[in-house]
């Protein structure tokens, strides 16, 4: 007997087959209907004419972060022009309806000057009896330095779990946004001036970055670039602080010709070195930019060809003036937004477009919006969508409300490839096929399981602390044993993790300044208690409203319903015909009026699998 858990089992088996052995099986249905091949490569507008629902569909998919079809009609409605206009960042139109972030009160002054490691903080502690605002205990005290290694290790702590609700705060905010355009393009800017919270270990100056990536997304690109080099966080990230007169660090000069300008090739090691004496004495005091004139090297300097008396604006201002820059960005803009190959003649004319507009962004993304090359086929299912992209779309396309605490957000894009707020290194991520293997379609299918059938019951949340490290320790100190049993170190051939093979009584006993494990355990105890909660709920979705509003009576209808709903390239017949005998047998009926007390969870399997085609993860 064929039992539900093996129909479904069979069904999701075969699709998985299919996308990793690349068999389409038998002819496909059709899907969006792109422009003519012919319009590869042409930035000529389209025209009233070539604009409809798939058209809209594209957009949407590409300058946002999809949409449910009632958006897409409201665009489809417009004119091309109108359209693309309507998706730029407009002050005139509201976006009240986003929350500033709330913060759960972690900092204080007495963290301003925050030490670079714990041996810092305890040497400073050592030399003037305080560090971070806490005292020394007198000094016959065992582990006297104690509450110095906890304050430290707390900040380290409180900051991991601040910032994972910042992430939240930001995701929220792309499903929520009524300008997708300007979150689409922070997300970009996040990637390409990439800095990350595991070294700078301040949520603050990462909230800084979001509202600064969020306020330039489609301005200026040299404004927004004059922003970033001052920018906290890059400063921090980069190591302005060693970057002083006579000792000039190369870090910063460096990367914003390589990654963040020009590209390789375009520039000199000398102009790396004169470039970093350009920028010696830039630096930050909490969230403000700072000059620190005797750190600065007011000497002549020969950058790019160029000689005079230099600083970081002045660098900056002379690598906007060299054509590649203008041709690099645009390029890179265009990968993210249309497709992964571009020629050199196409790359031209858009660096054209953005030179010969000053760097202003907003004609450069509409000559790209508008162009046939982006409704060209070429563009068409190109488009590998990103972790992020990739769940802020699937939340939208189902209808959501919010961004839903049952699976973690945070856990769920970084088991896929992005860490939101902690990008791999300087040069961000590498996108395109870096998203996809055979393992990581199965994640993605998994991940739809996920926020399609949350686990509310067994769901432990992320922040809380595991059974391995300081979790082991919280666990023993919470059933009373004393510092000493509890930081002892397990017996590896202990069948009991209890039973422990401890230090030599001496090592037990002795006196020591401070123990970091510890200080691991208390530093996530006390941030816990001040960290304001994730609400824990699962997806508000109804895909049974969603198939009746469609129109669909049966159960082939649904389906076809739901393929046009998420999918924008075509499945096969065989597919298809898989998915529609799922339905038949769990609903038990053909007929959707029959069944439509109960075919919440039979259409929740059939959305499971759409989503886990090679066909979802592609637009």
């Amino acid at each position: 007997m064929t039992t539900r858990r093996h129909r479904y089992a069979a069904v999701a088996g075969a699709v998985l087959t299919l996308a990793i052995t690349g068999h389409a099986g038998s002819a496909l249905l059709m899907g969006r209907v792109p422009g003519p091949a012919a319009w590869k490569g042409d930035l000529t507008p389209i025209t009233v004419a070539d604009w409809d629902y798939d058209s809209a569909e594209h957009l949407l998919d590409r300058a946002g972060f999809s949409g449910t079809p009632d958006e897409i009609r409201t665009l489809a409605d417009m004119t091309p022009e109108q359209a693309v206009r309507s998706l730029m960042a407009d002050d005139n139109v509201p976006n009240d309806q986003l929350p500033a972030f709330v913060h759960s009160g972690f900092w204080d002054e007495t963290l301003t000057h925050f030490p670079p490691s714990r041996p810092a903080a305890t040497e400073l502690a050592m030399r003037h009896g305080e560090s971070m605002g806490i005292r020394v205990k007198p000094d016959h005290v065992n582990r006297h330095m104690q509450p110095i290694s906890d304050r430290f290790f707390y900040w380290l702590r409180a900051t991991q779990l601040e910032t994972r609700r910042v992430g939240y705060w930001w995701a929220e905010r792309m499903l929520d946004t009524d300008h997708p355009l300007q979150e689409k393009m922070a997300l970009f800017w996040h990637g390409h001036f990439a800095t990350a919270q595991n070294k700078i270990r301040d949520y603050r100056k990462m909230l800084g970055q979001i509202d600064l990536f969020e306020r330039h997304a489609t301005g200026n690109f040299g404004d927004l670039l004059v922003a970033i080099a001052q920018d906290p966080g890059m400063l921090y990230y980069l190591d302005a602080g060693v970057n002083v007169k006579g000792a000039a660090n190369e870090n910063f000069a460096r990367e914003v010709m390589e990654l963040f300008t020009m590209g390789v090739g375009h520039y000199t090691e000398q102009d790396v070195r004169e470039g970093a004496r350009a920028f010696t004495g830039w630096n930050f005091e909490n969230l403000d930019f700072v000059v620190n004139a005797a750190q600065h090297d007011d000497g002549p300097k020969t950058f790019l060809g160029r000689t005079g008396n230099f600083d970081g604006v002045d660098v900056l201002e002379i690598i906007l003036e060299q054509p590649v820059t203008a041709e690099y960005i645009a390029a890179k803009i265009y990968r993210f937004f249309v497709r992964e190959d571009v020629s050199p003649a196409l790359v031209t004319q858009l660096g054209a477009v953005l030179r010969d507009n000053d760097y202003e962004l907003r004609p450069l993304l509409t000559t790209l919006f508008l162009s046939r090359d982006f409704h060209s086929e070429a563009s068409h299912g190109t488009h590998i969508k990103g972790p992020v992209e990739h769940v802020i779309a699937m939340l939208k396309q189902l209808g959501a409300e919010d961004v839903p605490g049952v699976p973690d957000f945070n856990s769920t894009t970084i088991a896929l490839g992005q860490h939101l707020l902690n990008p791999p290194s300087v040069a961000g991520w590498a996108q395109g096929k870096s998203w996809i293997t055979p393992a990581m379609l199965q994640g993605r299918g998994n991940v739809a399981f996920n926020y399609l059938f949350p686990n509310v019951i067994a769901f432990r949340d992320p922040n809380f602390l595991s059974r391995a490290g300081d979790g082991i320790v919280g666990e023993r100190l919470r059933r009373g044993q004393d510092f000493s049993t509890a930081i002892a170190l397990n017996d590896p051939d202990a069948d009991d993790p209890d039973k422990m093979l401890a230090f030599d009584l001496a090592n037990k006993e002795r006196d020591e300044l401070f123990n970091t494990r510890v200080s691991g355990y208390r530093a996530w105890a006390q941030a816990m208690q001040k960290l304001i909660p994730t609400p824990r709920g699962a997806a508000r979705i109804n895909l049974t409203q969603i198939v009746l509003d469609s129109g669909s009576k049966t159960t082939s209808e649904a389906v076809d319903a739901l393929l046009e709903r998420f999918l924008r390239l075509p499945v096969s017949n065989d597919t298809r015909r898989a998915f529609v005998t799922l339905l038949d047998a769990e609903l038990g009926t053909t007929d959707l009026a029959r069944a439509q007390t109960y075919m919440e969870d039979p259409l929740r399997m059939v959305t499971h699998l759409i989503m886990s085609t090679p066909e979802y993860q592609i637009d």
